[in-house]
């Protein structure tokens, strides 16, 4: 399989699907929200390319579903097997680290989730903030609280929730991450000060294509009671504004502030990742294509088939 990530708003979509049409390829999607149905301009669905290449992963759950990286990884097994029956070549696509670091790297067993404690935690952290739940976190697993962002609410949540359930710190359940997986990746190498705009100009792009009218839809249909969904960035923040809370300007510097702040976590994530290589944005289909094996491979048949 050929792996692609980068940043968010760093092209990969386009890079992707791209090179899924080059290599005759299919796209498995590596992102915790787009697997969500009627969460298409906040998340940023590639549309136009879904018509031309198959996807995997985008479309296949109601808002009211939970997901996970246990999930992910059962049903991105799957979506493997069924592209390699077929002959394509699996273009593994995303920004969503945590699972791909859980693809690539194996998943350790741990408990269930426990939805009903999760919920109180976020009902906790509304009225008395992050913080106070991270510093809960330092104090009965420093190791994992310093190796996410103080504002990563979800990752908070769940390390607490696995503490109350088992009694063990959530680091105790990850020694599998620590392997070097045997196979290697690409990301987007993107300066930050041309991140930051193209995350400005996508945010504004949403807006203007309807995205909250995307986000009162979602509302209408209980979004704010579900635990996974209305995380997404770009959906919560509007919350806010639909209900007469804050203005469309503030809404809007929040969902900019929170994506960027999300690319940098990515970002971070991958730099440190030996087995994944950085290639510029604007050369990275070229170079990928002449570093694919798959490349070569094609070029071959094609050349053979002209001749």
């Amino acid at each position: 399989m050929l792996i692609i990530t980068g940043p968010t708003a760093s092209g990969k979509s386009e890079l992707c699907c791209a090179l899924a049409i080059a290599l005759r390829g299919e796209i498995l999607s590596v992102d915790s929200m787009m697997v969500y149905k009627k969460m298409d301009i906040g998340t940023a669905k590639p549309l136009e390319c879904m018509q031309k290449v198959k996807h995997y992963l985008v479309d296949i759950l109601e808002i009211n579903q939970r997901f996970d990286a246990m999930i992910f990884l059962k049903l991105a097994k799957d979506a493997l097997r069924e592209i390699h029956s077929s002959g394509r070549l699996a273009i593994v696509c995303g920004g969503t680290y945590l699972y791909l670091q859980a693809l690539v790297m194996g998943l350790d067993e741990t408990p269930e989730p426990d939805f009903e404690l999760r919920k109180r935690l976020y009902e906790i952290a509304k009225k008395r903030g992050k913080t106070w739940l991270y510093q809960k976190l330092l104090s009965i697993d420093k190791s994992y609280a310093k190796r996410i962002h103080p504002n990563d609410l979800r990752r908070i949540v769940r390390a607490l929730e696995v503490f109350i359930n088992s009694g063990r710190a959530f680091s105790s359940f990850q020694k599998s991450f620590k392997k070097e997986p045997k196979i290697e990746g690409f990301y987007i190498d993107i300066d930050l000060k041309e991140l930051k705009e193209r995350i400005e100009q996508r945010v504004d792009r949403m807006l203007k294509e309807g995205l909250i009218q995307e986000v009162k839809h979602l509302i209408q249909n209980g979004f704010e009671g579900f635990i996974t969904s209305s995380q997404a960035i770009g959906y919560k923040e509007l919350i806010g504004y639909i209900k007469g809370e804050k203005t469309l300007q503030e809404a809007r510097t929040e969902i900019v502030k929170n994506t960027l702040k999300l690319a940098k976590r990515q970002i971070r994530w991958m730099r440190a990742q030996s087995w994944l290589k950085p290639v510029k944005r604007e050369a990275a289909f070229e170079e990928i294509l002449k570093r694919a094996p798959e490349a070569g491979r094609i070029r071959d048949l094609e050349l053979n088939l002209e001749g």
